[in-house]
């Protein structure tokens, strides 16, 4: 959701019986515009609401001009006060791997668990349990970016690619038409192509490369139960509307 049309794209989430209330609505307008201001981004996304047990976490993400780019992720528990999260490790997604249940709502909470590890002793080499600590805080990095490696898609047209490189918002894009919304070949997960690099070249001849440089998620094979999708739009916009 763009920080500019905020109220209307949660207004239509709504309807999914997921809402907030009217003064954490007004305290997200105000406070992401203050982000976008004072981070000096180009756009302002609230990503989202990830519930905890004591508080909540409350997700936004800036971009910059070269809409591709790594995008900056905050969070807040309050709507207006925002923190910089720290970029995703490898490193992170391995320690959070063994935490199960619902986030705290506590970013300083640590996790604990045991998990075995080799001991070198000499010539001899031995497992022995260890208990590792993992903060929420990098718990919360990870599922983020999990989530939008996954999930987070763009329809076809929003954003279109300039010959010397930068990545645009596409100002003259009204949404898909009817038919074209039905199709999962309009939809691009929003970040940089991995699948489309291994294309050939006869598979690539009939794409725009102004408009198809994102992989599609047409030929996508969903993983693990329950697997959804997170539309960057709230719902695909058709022309007309």
């Amino acid at each position: 959701m763009d920080a500019e049309s905020l109220l209307l794209s949660l207004e239509l989430a709504s309807g999914s019986g997921q809402g907030l209330s009217p003064d954490r609505r007004a305290s997200l307008l105000t406070s992401l515009l203050l982000v976008k201001r004072d981070y000096r981004y180009d756009r302002v996304l609230f990503w989202g609401r990830i519930l905890g047990i004591v508080a909540d976490y409350y997700i936004a993400q800036g971009l910059s001009e070269d809409q591709l780019a790594p995008r900056k992720t905050l969070y807040s528990l309050n709507c207006t006060d925002w923190s910089l999260l720290p970029p995703a490790t490898e490193e992170m997604v391995a320690q959070i791997a063994m935490v199960k249940g619902r986030f705290m709502g506590d970013p300083s909470h640590e996790y604990e668990h045991t998990e075995l590890q080799k001991v070198n002793e000499g010539d001899k080499v031995f497992e022995e349990e260890v208990v590792v600590q993992v903060k929420e805080e990098t718990r919360l990095v990870s599922i983020i970016d999990q989530i939008d490696k996954a999930v987070a898609i763009i329809p076809r047209g929003a954003l279109f690619k300039t010959p010397f490189g930068p990545t645009n918002v596409n100002r003259t894009f009204e949404g898909l038409s009817l038919s074209e919304a039905k199709k999962l070949s309009s939809y691009f997960h929003f970040r940089e192509a991995v699948d489309l690099k291994n294309k050939t070249l006869l598979e690539k001849a009939d794409l725009d490369p102004s408009l198809d440089f994102m992989d599609s998620l047409e030929h996508d094979i969903p993983k693990g139960p329950g697997t959804g999708l997170r539309l960057v739009r709230e719902r695909p916009q058709c022309a007309g509307e």
